[in-house]
């Protein structure tokens, strides 16, 4: 990746809408170039999918909690997690539990109540979250931060 894609993704995860002949303006590319280099970032799997960024809180998701959970029927309890609406992440992970799950309810009781519905496919801890100082970080920075970065070592 050169920095002129590193600048091309720079830009659309902080505007996934921007248009090309924006995008191009912001990386100094005419359109049809900066749209080549995005269609082949695309095919390349570099770029997997655009998104849009729903406020929890105005859908009525008051409370966010993680679970770490524990169990030993990893099939079903995957088809059960896959069917929650609640669940908006599960990872597998090592350790003493073998599932993290991000849990966005409207309530602490509407929690306390999907923690019940869990009960029969093994043991867990809910973790309810009372801030999220940092909530999403970019995977790219600037170019131009990158490079003042490699420059202090």
């Amino acid at each position: 990746m050169d920095p002129i894609d590193q600048n091309i993704l720079y830009h659309l995860q902080h505007q996934a809408r921007i248009s090309m002949t924006e995008l191009g303006k912001c990386v100094g590319l005419s359109q049809p170039a900066v749209t080549e280099r995005v269609k082949r970032m695309e095919e390349k799997g570099m770029i997997e999918q655009y998104r849009t960024i729903v406020s929890p809180e105005k859908i009525g998701k008051h409370s966010t909690a993680y679970m770490l959970f524990h169990t030993r029927d990893c099939n079903d309890f995957i088809d059960f997690c896959r069917t929650s609406s609640e669940v908006v992440e599960c990872h597998r992970i090592s350790g003493e539990h073998n599932y993290l799950l991000k849990i966005m309810t409207d309530s602490t009781r509407s929690l306390e109540e999907f923690g019940n519905k869990c009960d029969k496919y093994g043991t867990y801890t809910i973790l309810i979250v009372m801030s999220s100082p940092i909530d999403h970080k970019f995977l790219i920075s600037r170019p131009e931060d990158a490079q003042a970065l490699a420059n202090r070592d």
